[in-house]
């Protein structure tokens, strides 16, 4: 039976990889800490709250649990004041002195977070792939061949640049320039995103509107999981092209668990390249994609896996698949779990997708996905900016995601590149 989920979204932005290796300092927690006293965002001694925590001791409820659900730190902006130190997953400390007005971001999904707490009038600079936000044209481009320009990033004159994990390499020269960069872990879970969310809110003195924003991407999360809740979850896969796929201990892992699928890649870690034959044995039964067209349903292996042969797909945007980020979170995991549903419905193969559910199910609806702007960008481009805490992957575009750094990402990355097949990520 022909089972395809055609999903349109919008398009957001993905960078890539090589960057990621260069890392954080062993897995370093950022901390932010506050001379203005808070009742409920005080962190003591510089410890950070993990996002979602309900108490003082920073117990953190699991996914998509009641507890989980808009369960972050009431934070309030009156609480949310400068001066601010905030120490980041380098283990460097920055101060700052006043609440920032000019931001600039060297990847997407920062940039993402921002327009999503409102706080876009501020942001002066954004990396090439996050152009697709509504007025993001009128920044500056700060996007070199891979990563940052760093003159670019100097000419935005910004008090604070945010950086994710993948851009190590371009923290160190832009604080040689005077800037304040917070460079920010890798986020392979939801409720990474949602302390990354909290922690960007911080940083520019926007609490109360990260805490909304979690709330919403909690809400949307307890939506999918309860949507699926009554149904068998198919053996799915994403992958990446040239035998590379996503697997365990990434974003889109924790999309595909969320949205109601099984990771048949799950054993592995990170974005490791399989063989045929592994490929083969683990026979998914939905492929995750980028395209429309679905073209790697008809390359082998996938076409000999039941996926292929009964062409069961679904198709998600590349940008929110491969961003860690709350819209993406919200988009993809109502985009999967609605696709989920539709592949054990009788009759589904006539539909497009999740195109009505995704509109009424996670209130999402805020004009910010739209019919071709989901795979049109699709995650075929060589990519720019290699930053790497979200997964630039295009479905069946080929790339991989650097949100565990290590020497098997590096090669990866190296790997596509020579290929072409790297794509646009975080």
């Amino acid at each position: 039976m022909r089972n395809s989920f055609a999903i349109a979204m919008a398009a957001l932005v993905a960078t890539a990889l090589i960057g990621g290796v260069a890392g954080t300092a062993a897995g370093a927690q950022p901390t932010i800490a506050t001379d203005r006293p808070s009742a409920s965002a005080q962190l003591t001694g510089g410890a950070q709250p993990a996002a979602g925590a309900q108490s003082a001791a920073g117990t953190q409820p699991a996914v998509g649990s009641a507890a989980g659900a808009g369960a972050a730190p009431a934070q309030t902006d009156g609480a949310c004041g400068f001066p601010l130190n905030a120490t980041d997953a380098t283990g460097t400390t920055i101060t700052l002195e006043e609440r920032p007005e000019r931001i600039t971001t060297l990847n997407p999904s920062a940039a993402q977070t921002l327009w999503e707490l409102g706080e876009q009038d501020r942001v002066v600079g954004v990396s090439r792939f996050a152009l697709y936000l509504d007025g993001a044209e009128e920044r500056a481009n700060v996007s070199a061949e891979f990563g940052a320009s760093v003159e670019r990033v100097v000419d935005t004159e910004p008090d604070l640049v945010l950086a994710p994990n993948s851009s190590a390499a371009d923290v160190g020269p832009l604080r040689e320039q005077g800037l304040k960069v917070y460079h920010f872990p890798a986020a392979t879970s939801i409720d990474d995103i949602a302390e990354k969310t909290e922690t960007i809110g911080r940083l520019v003195g926007a609490c109360d509107a990260a805490s909304e924003t979690n709330e919403e991407m909690y809400d949307a999360v307890d939506a999918a999981e309860n949507r699926t809740a009554g149904v068998d979850r198919p053996a799915a896969l994403y992958p990446l092209g040239g035998g590379y796929v996503a697997a365990n201990n990434t974003f889109i892992d924790a999309i595909m668990n969320v949205g109601g699928a099984d990771n048949v890649a799950a054993e592995y870690e990170a974005y490791p390249q399989l063989s045929d034959e592994v490929i083969l044995q683990t026979d998914p039964e939905l492929i995750l994609v980028t395209d429309p067209e679905a073209a790697i349903l008809a390359e082998e292996p996938y076409a000999s896996t039941t996926a292929g042969a009964e062409e069961n797909y679904v198709v998600m945007n590349v940008d929110y698949l491969n961003q860690p980020a709350p819209r993406s979170v919200i988009r993809s995991t109502t985009t999967l779990s609605n696709a989920v549903v539709e592949l054990q419905e009788e009759g589904s193969e006539s539909t497009d997708g999740t195109e009505s559910g995704e509109s009424s199910d996670d209130g999402s609806s805020d004009g910010d996905s739209s019919g071709s702007d989901d795979t049109s960008d699709g995650g075929d481009s060589p990519t720019d900016g290699m930053n790497g805490n979200e997964t630039d992957a295009g479905g069946s575009d080929g790339d991989t995601g650097a949100e565990v750094p290590g020497f098997g990402v590096v090669a990866a990355a190296i790997a596509l590149l020579a290929t072409g097949l790297l794509a646009r990520r975080d």
